[in-house]
């Protein structure tokens, strides 16, 4: 079994192709996730980019995923040391981090900027890892 933490766009991502994910991985992200997509997905309703049902269908895959959501003291405390330590201005992005030092395999991300500053904390793998 492999754990695996997804970031938004990626969560976004599987959302749109209705990925099936394979059965001995396990998904993992922080609570703050769902705030993340819900606002993402309401950006590209209100740039045109998506209709309000299309967002609806995306949000009702991601509610179905077996995604475990984690936020607690000892999560928030290393975002707060990782995110103090890479000179970053908030904790979002470095909550995946901690979480992916604390419960995860690795890091889920297409991103090069993310994965460049995570590598020296955690493994960063893409998208098609997790989908195979």
């Amino acid at each position: 079994m492999t754990r695996f933490v997804i970031e938004p766009q990626v969560a976004i991502g599987l959302a749109a192709a209705e990925a099936v994910i394979p059965t001995e991985h396990r998904l993992f992200a922080p609570t703050l996730l769902r705030s993340q997509v819900l606002a993402e997905l309401y950006a590209e309703v209100q740039a045109g980019r998506l209709t309000r049902k299309e967002a609806g269908r995306r949000l009702d895959y991601l509610r179905g995923l077996q995604l475990r959501l984690l936020g607690d003291r000892v999560l928030q405390r290393v975002a707060w040391d990782m995110a103090q330590e890479l000179g970053w201005k908030d904790t979002f992005v470095a909550e995946y981090l901690a979480l992916t030092k604390l419960q995860g395999d690795a890091l889920v991300s297409d991103s090069v900027e993310l994965a460049q500053a995570a590598k020296r904390f955690v493994v960063v793998v893409p998208t098609t890892e997790l989908l195979s």
